[in-house]
């Protein structure tokens, strides 16, 4: 004997229609779980990353600071050359 859905939508039709939508969304929620987790570690890789950049320019500055501020002083390297260059 037939279940209405059975009749309705003929032999099997309605129940894999359901087991089609229930395998696409599971598909979905993989998908949107493995994405959720990529866009977790690329937020990390870009905070690490800004963090490196602010030390570097935090060491940057200290070095301009270190760099006399006076052109006279400044030498240049053709300067330091032996002279059978």
């Amino acid at each position: 004997m037939l279940t209405a859905c059975a009749r309705r939508f003929g032999s099997n039709r309605g129940m894999e229609a359901t087991h089609d939508t229930d395998k696409r969304l599971m598909d979905l929620e993989v998908k949107a779980s493995f994405a959720e987790d990529l866009l977790e570690q690329l937020n990390r890789t870009v905070f690490l990353q800004q963090q490196q950049i602010e030390q570097l320019a935090r060491e940057l500055a200290a070095l301009r600071q270190q760099i006399p501020q006076d052109t006279e002083s400044r030498r240049s390297l053709r300067d330091d050359l032996p002279p059978h260059y």
